[in-house]
C-alpha cells in the first residue's frame, strides 16, 4: 500500500484492501493533536526569529552609522534602562579630547555617582581584546564611578577575564547583548503589532 501510495493513503484505499473492515472509522491525515505545535509556543518561537533577524538588522545599523551616532545610541539606551538621575540626562564627550570616555551618566538624583562609559563600533565579526579594556581601565583611573564598555562585536575571553580582575567595575556589553537590550527598552525600534491572548474567565462563571 506504501509503495503504490507515495502521497498518502485515503480512506477509500484501505476500504478497498482485502481484509479491511469497511465500518471501521479511519482518520488518515488528521494530525495527533499530542504531536502538534502548541499555540503559545509557535507564537513565542515566531516572536524569537522575529527579534533575531530585528538584532542583526540593529548592529549593522549602528556599525554603519557614525561614531558620534553610536555613542549617543549608547546613552540614550542606559537613559530607557532608568539611569540618568532626575533630569534623565547623559553627557556625551567630545571625540577630539575624550580622554577614552565616550560619555557618562548619574546613577542617582543628586548626581554623586557617575557610570563612565565606552561605545566602539567594531566589525561584527570582530573581537574586543584585554588591550582596549585595559586602555578602558587607564582612562578611569582617578574617576570615582563603574565603567560600561558596549561595543557591536564581541570580547574575546582575555577581555572578560580581565574586567573582572580589576578592582575597578567593568560591565562588557556585546552586541548579541547591546541588541536584545534596545529591543526590549524600544530604542531604536518600534512596536509593530501587539498580539492579545485571551483565556476563559473562570470567575465570569462560578
Amino acid at each position: 500500500m506504501l509503495a503504490s501510495h507515495p502521497v498518502g493513503i485515503a480512506e477509500r484505499d484501505l476500504k478497498s484492501t482485502p481484509g479491511e473492515s469497511h465500518n471501521r472509522s479511519v482518520n488518515v491525515h488528521n494530525e495527533d493533536p499530542l504531536l502538534s505545535p502548541d499555540p503559545i509556543e509557535q507564537i513565542e518561537q515566531g516572536i524569537a526569529r522575529i527579534h533575531a533577524d530585528v538584532a542583526a538588522d540593529l548592529l549593522k545599523r549602528l556599525h554603519d552609522q557614525a561614531a558620534e551616532f553610536f555613542e549617543q545610541a549608547v546613552l540614550d539606551l542606559l537613559m530607557k534602562m532608568g539611569y540618568g538621575g532626575a533630569d534623565g540626562q547623559a553627557t556625551r564627550t567630545q571625540l577630539s579630547n575624550d580622554g577614552g570616555i565616550d560619555g557618562f551618566i548619574d546613577q542617582d538624583a543628586l548626581g554623586l555617582s557617575r557610570i563612565y562609559v565606552q561605545a566602539k563600533r567594531y566589525a561584527l565579526d570582530s573581537s574586543v581584546g584585554r588591550p582596549e579594556i585595559q586602555g578602558f581601565v587607564g582612562a578611569l583611573h582617578g574617576q570615582s564611578g563603574p565603567g560600561v564598555f558596549i561595543t557591536t562585536s564581541r570580547f574575546s575571553a582575555g577581555a572578560q577575564q580581565y574586567a573582572k580582575s580589576v578592582p575597578t567595575r567593568i560591565v562588557l556589553i556585546d552586541g548579541r547583548r547591546l541588541a536584545s537590550l534596545m529591543i526590549h527598552y524600544c530604542v531604536g525600534v518600534q512596536v509593530r503589532q501587539t498580539v492579545k491572548l485571551v483565556e476563559v474567565d473562570e470567575d465570569f462563571f462560578e
